[in-house]
């Protein structure tokens, strides 16, 4: 609004002269008692001289006061505002969405358009002539989410520093301070904005303030945690000492189970309990039984699989004992923990005892493709592989094997039951028993018991083979030298291309040197025709008995002095043959 120059003297002169007119006039009016006269000249109209925001709304009723207030703001304010966000630039941004409005009414009954005839009003209508501003309609939520909004673009929240256990050492995360829109100092300078929007300033542009966000976690929590906590931590293994059974950890192995969190301002170390459990039980059997020490293969070498004691222990014990014993220096981090204890009733050391170290023994034989062999066979030499005899002890195919039922994972196969071949479970694994007693035959084992076929197969070597029938027939050999045995059976199954093949190897300390001799078949016995009858008879030709001897003999290893031989002899039944014919049944025998 543009306003002629005059001199200050002259305005105050001239304004005093007005108001003194207007006082004395009042007055005179007061006197000559034209109260009521002046009263209902007043009414109810805003005081003579009032704006708002500009707007000339004085000596007007408030509805009329109302609608000129409305016609002069309101082309003003449907001008956007434009607000600055530091770090997010400009946006010119709809008062409405703001949730910003001018209240008419309200603003026209602050600057006094209200019907009275008390003297301090009739006062206020002749003399009163303010400059005022709107009354602002702020709909919170609406203006809240707006700034919300900006709010987003532009918050970068704080960064805590942290600290980690790494296999590889200590690592820090360094903080970093963030910032975010001041929502309460916004929320004052937007409605200001509209104010002053609605007072006819143009182009002016609101800057939101930004403030600091510090990190809970700064750099001297930082250094604090890695100089009291995590450099100790990582500086040495530690030993959990549980009584009977001690378990040392290198910092490697605890690193990913420890853990500093932030605690009220503060790096705080804290044990991922069931993952450190999870370490004690891979040191030892865990809560539970005792493993016992063994040996097995490892790359294709024997190797001592130490035993595990049983323990039995609070995992909140483990945790708590653990963020003690880190921090200790050299030579004192050891650290007893509560824990019953069970030992393994065959040792690591005892397993060592054992001088497992190198092959003694191997052999391996072929058997046609036939389904139900290479389930009967994979199965056997699946439970046998792995088996550790002490010296002294006495290997039995039926104890280690088990019966062979579907229960046990075997199927129905022909066995040689009364001379003949008939169909029953397990059929096929004297295979197995043939490719183990060969390979105890040449580790130079006692042979306790074996019992070869009634009638000779030709896929097995002739007067060294073996068949097991369960409650029958057993194969059982003895671990008669000073050092233990591993033994180790593998199965390649058949299929329509190619033969099934079975390899039993033993491993030891080899203490002899094992040669043999088959001597010629002779009384040789002829078979007969046999006519059978039922759904299990299987045709078949017969083939003669003979009888034979086989020879070993014992050197030791490394010498060429004979120290003992041992003679085998093996008498062969006929094979008879078979004819059938309808009915009849009958089973129960040794496998083929």
């Amino acid at each position: 609004m543009s306003r002629d120059p005059k001199r200050p003297s002259d305005d105050r002169e001239s304004s005093g002269a007005k108001a003194v007119v207007l006082v004395l006039g009042v007055l005179v009016l007061l006197a000559a008692g034209g109260y009521a006269v002046a009263g209902a000249v007043a009414g109810d109209k805003v005081p003579r001289g009032t704006t708002i925001a500009g707007v000339d709304i004085g000596g007007r009723s408030p509805a009329r006061a109302e609608r000129t207030l409305a016609a002069g703001l309101d082309e003003r304010l449907a001008e956007p505002l434009s607000l600055t966000v530091p770090g997010a630039g400009t946006r010119e941004v709809d008062p409405a969405e703001l949730g910003l409005s001018v209240d008419h009414a309200a603003s026209v009954a602050a600057a006094g358009g209200r019907s009275s005839w008390a003297p301090d009003r009739l006062w206020d209508f002749y003399t009163g002539g303010e400059e005022l501003d709107p009354v602002v309609d702020v709909d919170e939520s609406a203006l809240d989410e707006a700034l919300a909004g900006l709010a987003e673009e532009v918050d970068q929240p704080a960064v805590d520093g942290q600290v980690k256990l790494t296999t590889n050492g200590v690592k820090t995360t360094k903080p970093e301070t963030g910032r975010e829109l001041d929502l309460d100092a916004s929320r004052e300078a937007v409605v200001a904005a509209y104010v002053d929007q609605a007072g006819g300033e143009e182009g002016a542009t609101t800057e939101l303030e930004l403030t600091e966000v510090e990190p809970d976690i700064d750099a001297a929590d930082v250094d604090r945690a890695v100089e009291e906590f995590a450099n100790p931590a990582m500086s040495a293994p530690v030993s959990l000492d549980f009584g009977d059974a001690t378990v040392t950890l290198d910092p490697q192995q605890y690193a990913p189970v420890v853990r500093l969190k932030a605690v009220d301002g503060a790096l705080e170390p804290a044990v991922k309990t069931k993952k450190l459990a999870g370490l004690v039980d891979s040191a030892t059997a865990g809560d539970g039984a005792p493993v016992d020490a063994t040996v097995a293969l490892v790359d294709g070498k024997p190797q001592v699989v130490p035993g595990k004691p049983g323990l039995a222990y609070d995992a909140k014990d483990v945790s708590d004992a653990l963020l003690q014993v880190v921090v200790r220096r050299e030579g004192k981090r050891t650290i007893e923990v509560e824990a019953r204890v069970e030992k393994p009733d065959f040792t690591t050391k005892e397993a060592r005892e054992l001088n497992i170290r190198e092959q003694v023994s191997t052999f391996t034989t072929y058997y046609p493709n036939a389904e139900y062999r290479n389930v009967n066979i994979g199965r056997a030499a699946e439970i046998i592989d792995g088996t550790v005899l002490a010296p002294g002890e006495t290997f039995s195919m039926n104890d280690t094997v088990g019966e062979r039922t579907r229960e046990n994972g075997f199927t129905e196969g022909f066995i040689i039951s009364n001379g003949i071949l008939k169909e029953d479970l397990g059929g096929g694994v004297s295979q197995m028993a043939t490719t183990l007693f060969n390979a105890a035959f040449f580790a130079g084992l006692e042979d306790v018991e074996h019992k070869p076929h009634s009638f000779y197969i030709d896929r097995y070597p002739v007067g060294r083979e073996a068949t097991v029938a369960w409650g029958a027939i057993d194969l059982r050999f003895k671990n008669d030298t000073p050092h233990g045995i591993l033994i180790d059976t593998n199965v390649t199954p058949g299929d329509a291309t190619g033969t099934g093949v079975v390899t039993a190897t033993f491993y030891s300390t080899e203490y002899w040197d094992i040669t043999s001799k088959t001597g010629e078949r002779y009384d040789y016995t002829q078979p007969t025709t046999r006519t059978l009858s039922g759904e299990d008879c299987y045709a078949y030709e017969g083939s003669p008995g003979f009888s034979i001897n086989v020879w070993r003999y014992f050197r030791r290893a490394g010498e060429s002095e004979l120290e003992r031989t041992e003679k085998f002899n093996t008498v062969y039944t006929p094979s008879d043959g078979v004819e059938c014919k309808p009915a009849g049944g009958g089973s129960g025998g040794s496998g083929g």
